[in-house]
């Protein structure tokens, strides 16, 4: 199984402010401030250290005394705040307690300090602790080709799964690097199936989900299946092998031109099949653009200038 060697795990980051320790709260718990943000967690869960924040909520890495592993501790910021939050909330807790597969994020645990319902505020998420995600580990260095093969596998392995293409059909999942964790072992995870259908409308013209998204996609412009995944894994597989995003377009219009300067115009299938007549004459309206030769642009990065399986598969998927 090959190693992401690049990935250093440690239970102590130097760069996070020392987290301050305080009064207990419920019993079999304490309470610990990490960068002004207060948790109160069972006694098990020591060394809690910050690795990430975001919009949805804060992640801590710790070790679990009982089982010696360390793991991942999700806090949500504001869960019940409003209606839409609270949907969020049950909707991943949800999911994610149904993820049973070995590439799927999964729950280990879940708990609140709180006693009563009336001061029921927070709840927090245990999960496997990965280390990094995809994005970062290609900008820490190149991937070899047996890693990458052994990566796009663990994904489709994921996406096979019945239950995950449900949810991806249900929930818009994007697949991008950074929904995709991986410890130091290349064992890879999807993250964030539950929070799909939020994003999708709250982080509108993000970049980073733009990058890897089916031109059908792109502007809602048609009905589509889990195809649109596939070309998620080809574009994912292509950055990977190039060491940089193969379409990065700034806007979803140039996304689009940026996808046509390989792929060439559309045909007329796929036009006919665009649900809105402005769509299609969007797309009639373009300059006629020729399809590239794909195994000139993934050859041309090869080390060594010639096909392998590894390169002849990001063809096939794209």
């Amino acid at each position: 199984m090959p190693e992401c060697h690049s990935l250093r795990l440690h239970s102590k980051n130097p760069d996070v402010p020392t987290s301050k320790m305080s009064l207990r709260t419920r019993t079999g718990f304490y309470r610990q401030d990490i960068n002004k943000t207060v948790w109160n967690v069972p006694e098990r869960y020591r060394d809690l250290v910050q690795v990430g924040t975001g919009a949805y909520g804060t992640v801590c890495s710790a070790t679990d005394r009982k089982t010696g592993v360390q793991v991942a501790i999700k806090k949500l910021h504001r869960p019940f705040q409003t209606r839409l939050f609270a949907k969020r909330a049950y909707r991943e807790l949800r999911l994610l307690k149904h993820m049973k597969h070995e590439n799927v994020i999964g729950l280990f645990d879940v708990f609140t300090a709180e006693i009563s319902l009336d001061r029921f505020q927070d709840f927090y998420l245990v999960m496997p602790f990965m280390g990094t995600d995809l994005g970062k580990l290609m900008k820490m260095e190149k991937l070899s080709e047996d890693r990458v093969q052994f990566l796009v596998y663990q994904i489709l392995r994921g996406l096979k799964h019945e239950f995950i293409r449900l949810i991806c059909l249900d929930l818009r999942q994007d697949l991008k690097p950074g929904n995709l964790a991986v410890n130091q072992n290349c064992e890879l995870k999807i993250l964030d199936f539950g929070l799909a259908r939020q994003a999708d409308s709250e982080m509108t013209g993000y970049v980073v989900t733009r990058w890897y998204r089916a031109p059908e996609v792109i502007l809602n412009w048609m009905h589509y299946s889990q195809t649109v995944d596939i070309w998620s894994v080809g574009c994912i597989m292509a950055e990977m092998l190039l060491g940089r995003p193969l379409f990065k377009g700034n806007d979803h219009l140039d996304q689009l031109r940026e996808i046509m300067k390989i792929t060439g115009t559309p045909s007329q299938d796929f036009i006919m099949k665009l649900q809105s007549q402005d769509a299609k004459n969007y797309i009639r309206s373009l300059p006629k653009v020729p399809k590239k030769d794909l195994h000139s642009i993934f050859f041309k990065a090869s080390p060594d200038g010639k096909q392998n399986s590894c390169w002849t598969l990001a063809i096939f998927y794209l």
